[in-house]
């Protein structure tokens, strides 16, 4: 899964490894993405952890900021 993959290379504490997780899924559904070798999957992992260090602790808004960032109709 490519959030793991980037979340090895830095210090994640357990429960926020599954908080991204979570919010990865969530935006993953709600951009109707299945393979998780597309690149866009990525893209997306990228942008759930780009958000999280704003300090939302909520995974579904995590999800929606990480789809709107994106920007994709």
């Amino acid at each position: 899964m490519p959030i793991n993959r980037l979340l090895k290379a830095g210090k994640h504490a357990p429960e926020e490894i599954e908080l991204l997780n979570k919010a990865f899924n969530l935006a993953l559904h709600a951009m109707g993405l299945v393979d998780r070798n597309d690149p866009l999957c990525e893209m997306v992992a990228r942008k759930v952890i780009e958000v999280s260090v704003t300090g939302i602790s909520e995974p579904r808004e995590i999800a929606e900021m990480a789809v709107a960032r994106i920007g994709l109709p």
